[in-house]
């Protein structure tokens, strides 16, 4: 005998069905559940781990259990004799992998100027960066966020570092990790100047962080944040969220978030967005509770259109 299936349980089956091959093909054609997905940058916790109130391997911990946050960005000062140190390596995997956390990448500080007028620096810094690739790839991560530091005249400048950008880029491609440069001071907080980096080393291994935050140029001289985000954006393979300080909507106070992701949207990103707080008005955690906060109403204003 045929078993029978009434209307109403063949309209809710049909229903959950309809809805799981949605997501699939929705999957499958790789179409965003967000405008953007929220990470958390390690330096949030720099005045807790420079105090050793926190331990680098906790890192994972503390962003799946405190912020409910499932993808972290290291800072190599916190393991930075760790590079080569594959136990402890595979402890940050283990413990990533318990709290269902994935490693996005490492930001390395450091390791020489990457624009070194002396060649021979230069060389050395390229290579100083070579151990934290070889780390990156073994953690899982994507990429590693670099630094485009030089001296001298603004275009000399710009030949140096992109000669160290792209052997530092040639050497990370063969083992699939990205070298993005963050608008960190000096010339690199200049958006049209790093933009231009960016063209020198013609690399697509090679691409941009840009920071909301970091465009003071020299103690006179402060580019503007949302041009030069907007120059930046074209190569960006990842996004800071820095934050200071909040107005009692809950909005940053020198920052407007929505612009800002606006313009992050507007080049086509939906990737990591990670939560750097650098406060000094509210305590680490609360800090990066309340961007976390402002970066999930920003979320919810973009996907309703």
């Amino acid at each position: 005998m045929k078993s029978i299936i009434d209307r109403r349980e063949f309209i809710r089956q049909s229903s959950h069905a309809l809805a799981v091959s949605g997501l699939a093909v929705s999957g499958l054609f790789g179409a965003p559940k967000q405008p953007f997905e929220i990470s958390l940058a390690e330096w949030s916790f720099h005045k807790a781990l420079f105090k050793k109130e926190m331990d680098n391997l906790n890192f994972a911990q503390v962003a799946r259990k405190d912020f409910d946050i499932g993808a972290i960005e290291f800072v190599n000062q916190f393991f930075k004799d760790k590079a080569k140190d594959t136990a402890y390596l595979k402890d940050l995997n283990q413990r990533a992998k318990d709290h269902g956390v994935i490693h996005h990448l490492i930001m390395i500080d450091g390791e020489g100027a990457l624009g070194d007028p002396d060649a021979a620096k230069r060389t050395t810094a390229v290579e100083n960066h070579y151990r934290w690739i070889d780390a990156a790839q073994f953690l899982g991560c994507k990429m590693i966020r670099v630094n485009a530091q030089s001296r001298g005249a603004a275009d000399e400048q710009m030949k140096l570092a992109a000669d160290g950008l792209r052997r530092v880029t040639e050497y990370g491609a063969k083992a699939k990790i990205a070298v993005v440069v963050e608008n960190h001071g000096g010339l690199s907080s200049n958006g049209k100047w790093l933009s231009a980096v960016m063209k020198l080393v013609n690399n697509s291994m090679c691409g941009t962080l840009p920071d909301f935050g970091n465009f003071r140029i020299s103690a006179t001289e402060e580019y503007d944040r949302y041009l030069g985000v907007t120059e930046l954006m074209p190569f960006a393979k990842a996004v800071s969220a820095k934050s200071h300080d909040f107005d009692e909507n809950g909005n940053e106070s020198q920052i407007d978030y929505l612009r800002m992701m606006k313009i992050v949207a507007a080049a086509g990103y939906h990737g990591w967005v990670g939560i750097e707080y650098e406060g000094n008005k509210l305590s680490e955690p609360d800090g990066v509770r309340a961007t976390k906060k402002l970066l999930e109403k920003v979320r919810t204003v973009m996907a309703r259109g």
